[in-house]
């Protein structure tokens, strides 16, 4: 997605099973797939400096790491671990296209160097791999019919109204629903969100729950649903704000702290933001987070 916003997310999500288990050229080198032959292991960083190449897992999935229309490798963490890996020595990167939930087991299975997708920064991954700093904070919000005619805004209005409630495969909204009250056995879980918006158009569902940036993304050309207002989910009596980051091995404290670095210094000088914002990212969406705090 050289440039997001003239691109449909429809055509883009829609990438996500093309993508998966598909030997594609990209723009920086082959694709591969999970079952490749595992990393050797040693320094990292050092390893890749000689290598000359990173391998990024990556879910297939927009604005985060995926093929455009144009057939292009892009998203908001390739661009940014292109520029940042150039910068410390590795100018060449290689996607690893896997399913979300294998993103994790493979990176510690030595199946790719770093997850680069975006990924929410949670106490349960925390336990598992090492985050760099998040690149950005986000939001949730609703996908309805225009008029939002059940005036949902939060978890709390879907119990409330006893909406039909969706999100999608492996989402934190589902936790979030949950907490609220919703039933988990009457979560609707649909692919993407393109999927949810046609779930909502049709009347299938009432509400599909997302990202802010998904959701605004998706129905940007639908004249029957909208995107409500951004608003942090309550959880345990307190709002919770999520931010998503690169994600390492946890031996790989080296390569996470220059990463991390690296992207302070994007932060501080604007450049961050700059590659960020072609894929819909907005300034509230840049963040002075931590991974700490986001692990606690």
């Amino acid at each position: 997605m050289a440039s997001p916003p003239e691109n449909t997310f429809s055509g883009l999500l829609r990438r996500r099973s093309l993508l998966m288990g598909t030997a594609v050229l990209g723009a920086t080198g082959a694709f591969g797939t999970a079952g490749c032959a595992k990393i050797p292991t040693g320094d990292t960083l050092a390893r890749l400096k000689s290598q000359r190449t990173v391998r990024l897992g990556i879910a297939g999935e927009a604005p985060y790491g995926f093929i455009d229309q144009n057939g292009e490798f892009t998203g908001e963490a390739v661009e940014l671990a292109k520029v940042i890996f150039k910068r410390l020595g590795v100018g060449g990167v290689q996607p690893v296209a896997t399913d979300f939930s294998s993103l994790i087991p493979g990176l510690n299975s030595q199946q790719f160097d770093v997850v680069s997708a975006g990924m929410y920064i949670n106490k349960e991954r925390c336990d598992q791999v090492i985050f760099a700093d998040p690149e950005y904070q986000m939001l949730d919000s609703f996908i309805v019919l225009k008029g939002n005619p059940k005036g949902l805004r939060s978890y709390q209005d879907v119990v409330r109204t006893k909406a039909k409630f969706a999100t999608g495969t492996g989402y934190a909204e589902i936790d979030y629903a949950i907490s609220a009250g919703v039933p988990e056995k009457e979560i609707v879980i649909l692919q993407d969100p393109v999927a949810g918006l046609n779930a909502v158009e049709s009347g299938r569902v009432d509400v599909f729950a997302g990202t802010a940036l998904t959701g605004r993304g998706v129905v940007r050309k639908s004249r029957k649903a909208e995107a409500t207002e951004p608003f942090a989910p309550v959880v345990d009596g307190e709002k919770k704000i999520d931010g998503g980051g690169f994600a390492f091995r946890p031996t790989d404290t080296e390569l996470r702290d220059a990463f991390n670095t690296e992207i302070h210094a994007m932060k501080k000088s604007g450049e961050l933001f700059r590659i960020l914002r072609p894929f819909g990212f907005t300034e509230s969406e840049m963040t002075t987070l931590t991974a700490k705090e986001l692990c606690a």
